[in-house]
């Protein structure tokens, strides 16, 4: 077998399943050992897989076989056939206590808590709330976007983001939600607590896109050549000197818009430990203000992002709906601690 065929094919006759992966290494890219750069890329494997991978051949760039220790470059297209299938994950339905704000037999808007994953995957199996939907809601429209896993998703809040959704019941629904959203005609406002003392309102327009140092995480890009543009426009609420209450409303949705743009002006969301808000980012030296810090990050053990409200015209009556939901406990009480601190120190 030659080396540049020794891959099998997709949907071969072999004796092993086979799973297969193709990436293009961004422009940015620093050089990186090939089984790090995979590691950060596949779900559900481990690098001792990738190096098996490696050694029996299975790994491609541009079309030539290459040992483990290879270093990928920015522009190479890797190829890699995994004998090992990912695991199937079983959508088991759980008896989760949902807050739901509206129903009918269209659509249903939810208040999703904290600490809440969305939908299954790689690392999140159960407790989500599509496990919760499965369980409350019969035969919910699905899609094949992450094989089948999403039943009623249209759009997501991420984990430790609190706030309203809305959920589809019918397949109409799930096609006239989602093209809302892809649309740009539905409305959004989120509440946050940022860093910093922000005096005016004003507009983030700046392209977003997965960091090319950590996949977990967004970046913001001087162009759409590795990113999506993305809007985000706030308005301040309420000064707390350090720390300010914004509204946020969103004219995209990208994966932690609201997040990765503020972090990009330099107020990042309070508490937010992907994106630099789990620290001090402003204020005094004091030990009694770290203290003070200090307990308002136990308070809320998250970032502060609320999604305060959602609008959006019925997919049955053409009705436009907009439903509103309040702070939770641990947003207002870091609120009352910030204001108690101000006034007492004014």
């Amino acid at each position: 077998m030659s080396e540049e065929n020794k891959i099998p094919e997709e949907g071969s006759d072999v004796n092993q399943r086979f799973e297969h992966h193709k990436y293009t290494v961004d422009p940015g890219q620093e050089p990186l050992r090939i089984d790090k750069f995979l590691m950060d890329r596949i779900p559900n494997t481990s690098r001792s897989k990738i190096q098996d991978a490696t050694k029996n051949g299975y790994i491609q760039v541009d079309g030539k076989i290459v040992k483990t220790n290879y270093k990928v470059q920015p522009g190479e297209e890797i190829v890699i056939a995994m004998p090992y299938p990912v695991r199937k994950i079983e959508l088991i339905p759980q008896d989760i206590p949902l807050n739901i704000v509206y129903e009918d037999d269209t659509l249903a808007v939810i208040n999703k808590e904290a600490g809440m994953v969305v939908h299954p995957a790689y690392g999140n199996y159960t407790g989500t709330l599509v496990n919760a939907l499965v369980y409350h809601f019969d035969n919910l429209p699905n899609t094949d976007e992450l094989g089948g896993l999403r039943p009623g998703i249209v759009h997501r809040l991420d984990k430790n983001t609190t706030g309203i959704m809305v959920v589809a019941k019918t397949e109409h629904a799930m096609t006239h939600l989602s093209k809302q959203f892809f649309d740009r005609t539905t409305e959004r406002r989120y509440q946050a607590l940022v860093w910093s003392d922000i005096q005016e309102d004003g507009t983030i327009d700046a392209f977003v896109g997965r960091s090319l140092q950590n996949r977990k995480v967004m970046a913001v890009f001087e162009d759409d050549e590795m990113a999506k543009r993305a809007v985000t426009h706030y308005k301040v609420l309420k000064r707390f000197g350090y720390v300010t209450l914004i509204e946020c409303k969103l004219e995209t949705g990208r994966t932690h818009q609201i997040r990765i743009h503020l972090k990009h002006l330099g107020h990042p969301l309070f508490n937010d430990d992907s994106y630099g808000g789990d620290r001090i980012v402003k204020g005094t030296t004091f030990s009694k203000y770290k203290q003070f810090i200090a307990n308002c990050f136990k308070v809320i053990p998250r970032h502060a992002l609320h999604a305060k409200s959602l609008g959006f015209t019925h997919p049955k009556t053409g009705e436009w709906m907009s439903f509103e939901s309040e702070l939770p406990e641990d947003f207002t009480q870091v609120l009352e601690k910030w204001n108690t601190y101000i006034t007492a120190y004014k």
